[in-house]
Formats: structure tokens, C-alpha cells, sequence
């Protein structure tokens, strides 16, 4: 891919710089206002204009910006390749890295790279903005800054974060803990099941012992093959075996994420177990996920999860949407095995869910 480079330099008062190398997807905060009025992407060659203050950061800055800015509503596999090829290529030579995306997608790829990134070690933080950096409001600006601050906070010469993250509003959050709840306030990410990794305000907050440990002694793997034959179902009251069925009947479908309800639990009619029957004995792997935003799945708990239980779907415990339908993603293209897959599915690869 024809990426473009800029390189920006903050460090003016000492040799002692930290470096951030910027990959900028697109999304509303590397928008800008032209003359007319229209949303066009910004040139992050003037960033320094924009958020002065950074020349008081001490930060070596480069920018690597996708050739064309995607809306993150497009965003895909090849996507996340190139975001992961970006940060390996690099790894070496930044003490952290900030994904510049747009939000209503930020979730699931988040999730996807702490898969990819097999043995990270330094700060991978996504952010993003509800208003352009150039809007007078704009929620960027204390994004941007933050999210720069954090890739490079180190104790000791480590680094505080050494895992994908999501800096939004105040909050550092696990990257695949976190899940979209708002688009019209800053507040745009919640963290039900995890607590935050930080929070900002007149200094930043770290909440260290929530934070994966630094693990010096692996390297930087990235896993790059991924298989997208999978879907989500949302369970909801009135859904008819024909819907059921069809689903489970697309050609080369391997994976499926069943939301259900509260936790955990479904419709116990025979002809809904008997669906998801047929699509186990087919080969294809149903994973269990709550439709609430907080709690867990906790299948047998109740007679109407039971079932499930016993006809093989697998319990997502506490994963979120997001991080169950990328690990499916993931787990598919990696291993050799179906039975692997369902095994790896049930135990934390990257924090995504409690053991």
C-alpha cells in the first residue's frame, strides 16, 4: 500500500525524546472544515498549527496515513492486515503507537489487533473524536494529546500500557473490553465487564494492577491469517425456524456468535435446539454471547441455557459482541482444527474475557 509519511518533530529542550509513530485510518478527528464548509481529511503536515501545545509534548512524531481515509463503517480484514503490518514493520523503532480510527467500528478492530499482535509489549491506543479537530468543541484535541501521553509513558523504562487500548473521554479502556453506547455524546465507550486502565484529569490515573503485566521476553508475532465465514445472530422473541435455518445453510459458513439473553439463555422449543443441533453436526461452531451491554454468560444456570449446554454451543462468558466475532475471526484462520478452535475459545487470548 502507497502509504504517506509525515514526520514531526515537538523536541526543542532535550535529547531525551520519546517517539509515536501516528497511523491514521480516517474518522471524524483527522477531518477538517475547507473554505465551503465540507468535511474534507486534514493534512496532518499542519497538525502543529492545529494543537500547538504539542510542542511541548518532547515527542519525535511520524504519521503514517492510509492512502485513502476509510469511513470505519467500511472498514475490513485487509484493514486490520495493514494496521498490524504497520506496527510490526515499525515495533523496533517507536516506543508506542496511536491508531487514529473512527468510532463506530474502533471496537471490533481494537479487539482484532490485540489477537494479531501476538507478544506485544509497548502501547497500541486507538482514538478518535465525535467532532473534527478543527470544530470549536472538538473532543480531538484532549484525545489526540492524551492518547500520545499514554503511548509513551514508561516506569523504569518500561512501558505503564503494553497492550491495544482505547482512549476516549477521560477513560482508558481494554481494547477488547470496550463497546460503542454513544453517538451524540464524548462519552462514546463503556467497559462493563473490565475496569478502565486509567483515567485523566490533572494528572493521569493509572489503575496498574488491571493493566496486563509487561512480558519482556517475548517478541512481536503477527498473526495475520484470518477466515470471515462467520456471522452474528441476535436472538430475539418471534424468531422462526426458517430464519434459523437459513442462516445456518449460507455456503462456507464456520462460525457463528449467537447473542441471547441475559445470561445466557434462549428459547428451549425443540425445533429452536433442533437448528442449532443440525448446525453443530454440520461443522459449524456456535459461540454464546449475552445481548447486555454487563454480566455473563453462565450457561445452565437456568433450564432455558441448559440446552445449549448439552447440544455444544460454547459459553463467550464475558466477552463482548466485538471481541467474540474478531477472536472467532481469528481463531478460524490460525488454527488447523475445529476442536482447537472451540478450545481456544474458551480461554483468554489477549485479556478478552475473565477465565
Amino acid at each position: 500500500m502507497n502509504y504517506k509519511i509525515v514526520r514531526l518533530n515537538t523536541s526543542f529542550r532535550t535529547s531525551k525524546t520519546s517517539s509515536v509513530l501516528i497511523i491514521y485510518t480516517g474518522g471524524t478527528l483527522g477531518m477538517a472544515y475547507d473554505d465551503s464548509g465540507a468535511l474534507v481529511p486534514f493534512n496532518f503536515g499542519q497538525i502543529l498549527e492545529k494543537i500547538p501545545i504539542l510542542y511541548n509534548m518532547n515527542i519525535a512524531i511520524t504519521v503514517i496515513s492510509f492512502p485513502e481515509p476509510i469511513d470505519s463503517s467500511n472498514v475490513s480484514m485487509s484493514h486490520w492486515r495493514d494496521m498490524a503490518y504497520i506496527i510490526n514493520e515499525n515495533y523496533d523503532s517507536y516506543d508506542g503507537f496511536v491508531v487514529l480510527h473512527g468510532t463506530d467500528t474502533m471496537a471490533y478492530s481494537a479487539s482484532m489487533l490485540s489477537y494479531m499482535l501476538q507478544g506485544l509489549n509497548k502501547p497500541v491506543i486507538f482514538t478518535g473524536a465525535q467532532l473534527p479537530i478543527s470544530a470549536m468543541r472538538s473532543d480531538a484535541r484532549e484525545n489526540l494529546m492524551t492518547a500520545l501521553e499514554i503511548a509513551t509513558a514508561k516506569i523504569n523504562g518500561s512501558p505503564i500500557v503494553p497492550e491495544v487500548c482505547i482512549f476516549f473521554n477521560h477513560m482508558l479502556l481494554r481494547g477488547n473490553r470496550a463497546k460503542k453506547v454513544q453517538s451524540v455524546h464524548f462519552d462514546a465507550f463503556e467497559s462493563e465487564n473490565y475496569p478502565p486502565l486509567a483515567e485523566s484529569g490533572i494528572v493521569i490515573d493509572y489503575h496498574t494492577a488491571v493493566i496486563r503485566p509487561l512480558e519482556s521476553q517475548k517478541k512481536l508475532i503477527n498473526r495475520s491469517k484470518l477466515d470471515n465465514n462467520v456471522m452474528v445472530l441476535k436472538l430475539f422473541p418471534g424468531i422462526t425456524d426458517k430464519i434459523m435455518d437459513a442462516c445456518f445453510a449460507i455456503s462456507g459458513l464456520k462460525g457463528v456468535v449467537l447473542e441471547t439473553y441475559g445470561s445466557g439463555n434462549s428459547p428451549s422449543e425443540k425445533w429452536f435446539m433442533g437448528s442449532l443441533e443440525r448446525a453443530i453436526k454440520k461443522g459449524i461452531i456456535l459461540l454464546n454471547v449475552s445481548q447486555c451491554n454487563g454480566g455473563r454468560v453462565i450457561q445452565g444456570r437456568y433450564e432455558t441455557s441448559r440446552e445449549l449446554l448439552n447440544v455444544g454451543v460454547i459459553s463467550g462468558a464475558d466477552m463482548t459482541t466485538e471481541a467474540a466475532i474478531t477472536k472467532l475471526m481469528f481463531l478460524l484462520g490460525q488454527e488447523k482444527s475445529l476442536e482447537d478452535v472451540r478450545r481456544k475459545l474458551m480461554v483468554p487470548l489477549a485479556g478478552e474475557m475473565t477465565a
